[in-house]
């Protein structure tokens, strides 16, 4: 198995993509320490697992320290919590921005920052979850674009600072996949006729699952992606190839 012996801290890990990850690399023998704030979705899906809020650096250092007790080291770090929200620059105001903005970018310092150390140590991977809406701007969705398009930048800046310690960072930028992201944060009003117009809006014709960005996740940490650090990978139906809209 691909990651018999390593060991992955995933956020996000209650649901959604985070979970699928986890799973996966469970499935390809990695021990995986879940980080949500969700205690009892951790509780389902892992063994070792911490409650966190990732916005909070305190809470992130003491879920990294239990990782660490747990397993003596972090082998590959997937940074998969994040939020959406809806508003252009007429009607979000500083609270939302800040939210998002603290939600998918601080969050993602504060994990790394902690995090690479123990990477560092082994030599390992970093995958972040970015988004297709990093890659081009869409109408009323501001500090949602503006949030994953820091992922990406911030990607490509600790994948050159952490190259010669050999860890290798990427993002993976879905396009839309079913999971709780748009559900909970109320983005969408009506989440069914949602996922079928992204038919329409997708080339291939349908949405994405997590578990499709699960396997591109494993592919990327595996020793099979060596030489690939700093990408941002799309992972989106060809939603990127589409005019907006």
């Amino acid at each position: 198995m691909r990651f018999s012996g390593k060991v992955a801290l995933v956020t996000g890990a209650s649901s959604g993509i985070g979970r699928a990850c986890g799973k996966r690399f469970e499935e390809e023998g990695a021990s995986v320490f879940g980080v949500a704030r969700r205690r009892e979705r951790l509780k389902e899906s892992f063994e070792h697992y911490a409650v966190a809020d990732v916005r909070d650096e305190d809470q992130v250092r003491a879920a990294v320290e239990s990782c660490v007790d747990a397993f003596d080291r972090i082998d590959l770090l997937i940074n998969a919590a994040g939020v959406i929200g809806t508003g252009g620059i007429l009607d979000t105001p500083p609270k939302e921005w800040e939210r998002l903005l603290t939600s998918n970018v601080d969050s993602l310092y504060y994990v790394t920052r902690h995090a690479a150390p123990y990477l560092i140590k082994g030599g390992g991977a970093i995958v972040n979850i970015s988004s297709v809406t990093s890659l081009r701007p869409y109408a009323n969705l501001l500090a949602y674009c503006t949030s994953k398009a820091a992922t990406d930048m911030f990607t490509q800046c600790v994948a050159l600072e952490l190259a010669p310690h050999g860890v290798r960072v990427n993002t993976v930028n879905p396009g839309v996949v079913v999971t709780e992201l748009h559900t909970v944060s109320q983005a969408v009003p009506d989440y069914a006729a949602f996922l079928e117009h992204s038919k329409t809006t997708h080339p291939l014709a349908r949405v994405g699952q997590p578990e499709e960005i699960a396997a591109l996740c494993a592919f990327l940490c595996s020793d099979e992606a060596g030489w690939i650090t700093g990408g941002i990978h799309s992972i989106d139906g060809g939603r990127a190839l589409m005019s907006a809209r």
